[in-house]
């Protein structure tokens, strides 16, 4: 087991991302509705924020489900640091059932989540991330009241074992901005459910 999760590890070390928004590029606003209590949030919300954790999640997936805690764990641990997380659906819900709106409130509720759950019903903003699986993270750094990209890829190293996780990747990235340093890596490759997009 230890084989295969270094085999794992440098698998996502050596990722080259899809098209999309690139490491330090600035990210632009977007504004989406927040299916736990209908407001509608936007990046632009968190400009007081250290740096944000964008998450592209959502019902259905097994790998979303696995992370589920994972990323709730994030906001707790790292909101309060000035690095919250924003959770985003972005799958066509006529595809996928699980992932409507109604359903993503449910489980919100149900989960308890400390964070917004939006949903991008038209796409556009998981294609301006580039964002290709569920889950998907992409670490932002507020730099003068603008968001750029400071890492891309997984949350860490080992989906099915919590446990055994070695190398947390998003943990890992925010501490090192924290100490003014660039994260490394800066891109890994996500492991998840590829996007269920629109026909």
């Amino acid at each position: 087991m230890l084989l295969l999760n270094t085999i794992v590890a440098l698998a996502a070390l050596s990722f080259v991302p899809s098209s999309g928004f690139e490491i330090g590029d600035e990210v632009s606003n977007f504004t989406l509705v927040n299916t736990i209590d209908k407001e509608m949030v936007s990046l632009s919300d968190y400009k007081e924020e250290k740096g944000a954790i964008v998450i592209f999640t959502c019902n259905h997936c097994p790998y979303a489900k696995k992370y589920e805690s994972r990323i709730m764990d994030l906001d707790k641990k790292f909101a309060q640091k000035g690095y919250p997380v924003i959770a985003i659906s972005p799958n066509d819900p006529v595809k996928e059932p699980d992932d409507s709106p109604k359903n993503m409130q449910a489980l919100a509720l149900e989960k308890g989540y400390t964070f917004p759950y939006l949903f991008d019903e038209t796409q556009e903003v998981a294609r301006q991330f580039g964002a290709t699986r569920t889950p998907h993270v992409f670490l932002l750094k507020n730099t003068g009241g603008k968001f750029k990209l400071a890492y891309i890829g997984a949350i860490d190293d080992n989906t099915n074992e919590p446990e055994n996780v070695q190398i947390k990747f998003v943990e890992n990235a925010i501490m090192a901005l924290e100490k003014g340093e660039k994260p490394d890596p800066t891109v890994t490759k996500a492991i998840g459910c590829t996007i269920k997009w629109k026909e």
